[in-house]
């Protein structure tokens, strides 16, 4: 995974736990890294155990904490350097999520190494859409759903969602409901 990411997760522990819980979690995921670079690649490993690492340091199911990064991850991204590119992908909720299926397609652009999730979506509506998920990383259902959140927060549209299937129970690609019906109307 790109630097950025583990930089984000640096990012969200210490914004809410503080540096010294940061480098809890960095010693006992055995990463001795000072600095992460933004445009660096570094091993999915390194990320999978600092995730281990802060569940454990903050005591929280690492479902918890994916979904709290992917959270983090929405908001960071569209207030840091990343903001022209999420607003370009959709002005409402509904209007990114469709167009999610082609929104790695702008970001391989910048990261060219990149290995980005596949999205597709169906059964869409006025308020609802099932996305599918599919990766070769497993684990990061939860980092989906706290994704979406994260979407929701960003256009300010209350979503609700709903895993429909996951490739853990053997489904071969994740799928989630997501409804925004209760997002007020202009």
């Amino acid at each position: 995974m790109y630097g950025m990411v583990n930089k984000a997760v640096q990012e969200m522990v210490c914004m809410h736990y503080g540096e010294p819980v940061w480098e809890e979690i960095k010693t006992r995921a055995g990463v001795d890294v000072e600095l992460f670079f933004g445009n660096e690649s570094y091993p999915d490993d390194m990320t999978y155990r600092l995730v281990v690492a802060g569940s454990q340091v903050l005591n929280l199911p690492r479902e918890k904490v994916l979904e709290a990064f992917g959270e983090h991850w929405v908001v960071h991204t569209a207030n840091g350097g990343f903001e022209g590119l999420m607003r370009a992908a959709g002005k409402t909720l509904p209007e990114f999520l469709k167009n999610l299926p082609v929104f790695h397609d702008r970001v391989c652009l910048i990261f060219p190494k990149l290995q980005p999730p596949r999205f597709t979506i169906s059964d869409v509506t006025e308020h609802s859409l099932n996305l599918h998920y599919f990766s070769d990383r497993p684990g990061l259902t939860p980092f989906v759903v706290g994704l979406l959140k994260g979407l929701g927060k960003m256009f300010g549209s209350p979503i609700g969602v709903q895993i429909l299937e996951t490739k853990a129970t053997g489904a071969d690609h994740d799928v989630f409901h997501a409804d925004w019906s209760n997002t007020p109307r202009a």
